[in-house]
């Protein structure tokens, strides 16, 4: 299983969905500890949802491709 052994090479404008459900991530986490984050907890949720499927689409699409 050479599954974690693959290289790929990433630019900066296909990270940004893998930063944008990362930092949405953090803001999921701090929303059970502050009432002000608690009020977008649900718009935040839909936004890590939509960037963790483009996410892992994008990296699975680029693990496929031959190098």
């Amino acid at each position: 299983m050479n599954f974690f052994k693959i290289k790929t090479s990433w630019t900066n404008a296909e990270l940004i969905p893998l930063k944008v459900c990362i930092a949405t991530a953090y803001l999921l986490v701090g929303a059970y500890f502050h009432t002000l984050v608690h009020t977008w907890y649900v718009p935040v949720l839909i936004l890590f949802g939509i960037t963790m499927v483009w996410s892992v689409y994008a990296w699975l699409t680029k693990m496929k491709k031959p190098s």
